[in-house]
């Protein structure tokens, strides 16, 4: 499993004052859940921005990716369409570059991505808050089955995935194994920087 990222060309911590909010988490973890819980909470904050991924693979009911060719990706990325890109689990997957706009307005914009990207984000963006979306194995597992994407590869070898890097850690977790609604909520006051327990 090969997985590449690059950041568009930035000086080191220059981009801000906004906050870039970064949910990571395992496959099953129910990112895309919190995610679409907290987008719907902040409607109508225009000082929140939700991007949408760029994703070589169809969208599942949860996710609100824009679904492209590897060409049309390959031709966008040349162009110098995106704020970082990657490739993970044989697919790329890119933030549009506009977010860089943003958060130089001095917005919140809150994104799901790789955990090999936060090294490379925290370099680029002043203000980067990482937040880790988990769940216990036995819930990973039992999301991941039910969910029989084939784009999701092998589960097993999804689940024992780790990245050994120090910038990649998280500054909060989330451990999703109750309430999606109250799990939403903590994620939404991080989202708002009002600290994340209730």
């Amino acid at each position: 499993m090969s997985e590449t990222v690059t950041v568009a060309g930035a000086q080191t911590g220059a981009i801000g004052p906004g906050r870039l909010v970064l949910v990571v988490g395992p496959s099953g973890a129910g990112k895309d859940t919190l995610l679409r819980l907290a987008r719907a909470a902040c409607i109508e904050d225009h000082d929140i921005v939700f991007p949408r991924r760029v994703v070589t693979r169809e969208s599942s009911a949860d996710e609100d990716n824009i679904a492209v060719s590897s060409d049309e990706f390959r031709r966008a990325r040349d162009h110098g369409d995106f704020a970082v890109h990657w490739e993970a689990h044989g697919h790329s997957y890119a933030l549009p570059l506009d977010l860089n706009d943003d958060i130089r307005a001095g917005r919140a914009v809150v994104a799901n991505v790789s955990r090999t990207v936060i090294g490379a984000l925290r370099r680029t963006y002043a203000n980067v808050v990482v937040v880790a979306i988990t769940a216990p194995p036995d819930v990973l597992a039992q999301r991941l089955a039910a969910r029989a994407r084939d784009s999701d590869g092998n589960i097993a070898e999804r689940l024992t995935r780790s990245v050994d890097d120090a910038s990649a850690q998280a500054d909060v977790t989330i451990l999703n194994a109750g309430s999606a609604e109250y799990h939403g909520r903590q994620l939404l006051r991080v989202i708002r920087n009002q600290g994340w327990h209730e």
